[in-house]
């Protein structure tokens, strides 16, 4: 299916605003073409070309009647009627009356179009945005380590907006326009067939040199659209870290950075544009040669062989304009549909790509936790190289295992395989028996609190942050979750408390302050799995303290997987794992872990030193 066609499956539940859509313009094409007819009788009175007749035509049925012969007697009758009775002066006024009104009707349904088109633009942007967001946000993690965060963002924002655009003015165009020229056509043949095939001799000239023109722009459109996306990316990255940018003076470097990416995106788009813009001016051009044409063998009637009105000719060449107005509307429209498809094929590709992280059709609802959580031979590789190998553990309800390793060891692979962030391999990750790829996602989601070590805060108060993880929380609630994080001091002292905007990524919070927030965020959600992973490392000594008291209150009788750098927040762990590429090398109590004098040991022996 065309990327054209799929666009407009997203638009069929807007079929009322389709009908009025595709009706007005119908309306606006038929009184267009009604507005350059009504010329004709209108210049042959002001030249005194009208024949004259007296006696009114008989009607003899619509198929009989419906011809040029009868139609044109029936007007001259009428207009003779009204000079002979009322005067050339009320003749002239009612037939400009009529050219007032035709002209009134064409601006009133071409203005309802594009309002009724309007509409269902923005309906059919704003059902497109919903999908693309959900899309976005429900990929599997892995998909942002191969994508940019700009070029996302691009897709989701700037492409979709040029799709959207672009094909809805195309269904647009390509009803009205092409019914435009029928119309026109027919009156012209109607008018005289002998001009209009010579004006039609040149049509398909002025079609293949604009088509020749437009060749490669839906390739260039793609390219700009995927450099936009590396400028969004980078101004996205910029603002981000601003503060290390700003501490190793690296201005100049982005700047430059980012002055050779623009000047792509600007060599790129001039090159496109030089198609892009010729082809109006072209067409424009091969319209007055047209013209300039029709003036010469028309002129040739009129003067010489004085087989045609002049009033006709005049209305003529206006209602011939009316042929390549529409003409030159279709050739742009071939430019952007190249442009659409370009955008089209960006949004469709992330709307396509397929979550690794999958749920079955009816996956099992689970709302509470009983037994055990239990890791089952389990291998996981973010690229070549596997992070966990024929891994094994067991967790049982109410216990606390904290694992300890070196960086790169695996320790935060688990949390992630255990939230469902990733899947696994090989092997099986379970809880109470049930595999959690047969869980329901926000089931088993709904069981767990997590703290990662990089506070995620957002640019919003501080208590709707606490309470993303219960938006139903009273403020109670919020307050008492803060103060077992040891948070709700430094909260009161913000200008507005807990209704305080926190900036982007938490930016006027230190990163204690944020860290302790995300303590409350988890605090607050209570929930029967807690997953740490170096939950206090963002935390000075004092605070430190009292959050990890708070912690191991609120540990109790709760499974805990704790993932530590410092060893002195996990010595009264039911279990403690020590990790090495993958893989566990000892576990064991604190105690008996250090009787052993291993791996632990050392790790504990140097950060003592330390």
């Amino acid at each position: 299916m065309s990327y054209f066609k799929r666009f407009l499956q997203h638009a069929k539940p807007y079929k009322k605003l389709w009908v009025a859509t595709i009706i007005l313009n119908i309306l606006y094409a038929i009184f267009t073409t009604l507005s350059y007819v009504v010329l004709m009788p209108t210049l042959n009175i002001l030249f005194k070309d009208t024949e004259k007749v007296y006696t009114k035509p008989v009607y003899k049925g619509f198929t009989e009647s419906v011809n040029k012969e009868y139609l044109n007697d029936l007007l001259n009758y009428y207009v003779t009627y009204s000079n002979e009775n009322l005067g050339i002066e009320s003749t002239l006024f009612y037939v400009i009356s009529v050219v007032i009104i035709i002209f009134l009707l064409k601006n009133l349904f071409s203005y309802l179009g594009q309002l009724t088109m309007v509409f269902l633009k923005n309906s059919v942007l704003n059902d497109m945005r919903k999908l693309m967001y959900n899309k976005v946000i429900g990929m599997h993690l892995s998909y942002y380590s191969k994508m940019k965060k700009g070029d996302v963002m691009n897709r989701a924002t700037g492409d979709l907006g040029v799709i959207n655009e672009t094909y809805l003015n195309l269904v647009i165009t390509f009803i009205r326009e092409p019914l435009n020229m029928i119309l026109t056509m027919t009156v012209l043949v109607y008018t005289n067939w002998k001009l209009s095939m010579f004006m039609f001799t040149f049509l398909p000239v002025a079609g293949l040199v604009i088509s020749i023109i437009s060749k490669k722009i839906k390739q260039q459109s793609g390219e700009i659209y995927y450099k936009n996306g590396l400028l969004l990316g980078l101004i996205e990255e910029s603002i981000s870290g601003l503060k290390i940018i700003k501490a190793f003076n690296g201005e100049f470097s982005f700047g430059r950075r980012f002055a050779n990416l623009s000047k792509e995106v600007k060599h790129l788009g001039n090159k496109m544009s030089t198609r892009e813009v010729l082809a109006s001016p072209m067409s424009e051009f091969l319209g007055i040669v047209t013209i300039a044409a029709l003036l010469w063998y028309g002129g040739k009637m009129v003067l010489i062989e004085e087989v045609l009105n002049r009033g006709t000719f005049i209305a003529f060449i206006a209602t011939a304009y009316n042929v390549l107005t529409p003409a030159k509307a279709i050739a742009k429209a071939n430019n952007n549909i190249k442009m659409g498809d370009a955008a089209a094929e960006r949004v469709f590709t992330v709307l396509d790509t397929a979550n690794e992280v999958t749920e079955k059709t009816n996956p099992v609802i689970i709302n509470d936790f009983k037994e055990e959580i239990a890791f089952t031979n389990i291998s996981f590789k973010y690229g070549e190289n596997y992070v966990l190998e024929d891994f094994s553990l067991n967790i049982p309800k109410g216990k606390t295992v904290a694992l300890v390793g070196q960086s790169g060891s695996g320790k935060s692979t688990l949390a992630n395989l255990l939230t469902r962030f990733y899947d696994v391999n090989k092997g099986s990750i379970s809880v109470d028996g049930k595999d959690i790829k047969d869980i329901s996602k926000e089931s088993l989601r709904g069981l767990m609190g997590v703290v990662t070590q990089n506070s995620t805060l957002f640019n919003d108060t501080v208590a709707n942050n606490i309470a993303l993880s219960k938006p139903d929380a009273t403020k109670e609630e919020i307050v008492h979750a803060a103060k077992i994080a040891n948070a709700y001091e430094f909260i009161t002292e913000l200008d507005n408390g807990f209704d305080t905007i926190i900036g982007d990524r938490g930016s006027s919070l230190s990163g204690g302050q944020q860290q302790r927030i995300a303590i409350a965020r988890a605090v607050l959600k209570s929930p029967p799995i807690m997953i740490l992973d170096e939950a206090t490392s963002a935390l000075d000594t004092e605070s430190e303290q009292l959050v990890q008291l708070a912690l191991e209150k609120m540990l109790e009788n709760r499974t805990s997987l704790i993932i530590a750098h410092r060893l002195s927040t996990i010595q009264k762990a039911d279990l403690i794992v020590v990790m090495r590429k993958g893989r566990i090398i000892e576990q064991g109590r604190h105690d008996e872990l250090l009787q052993k004098k291993g791996e632990y040991y050392k790790l504990v022996t140097m950060q003592t030193l330390e």
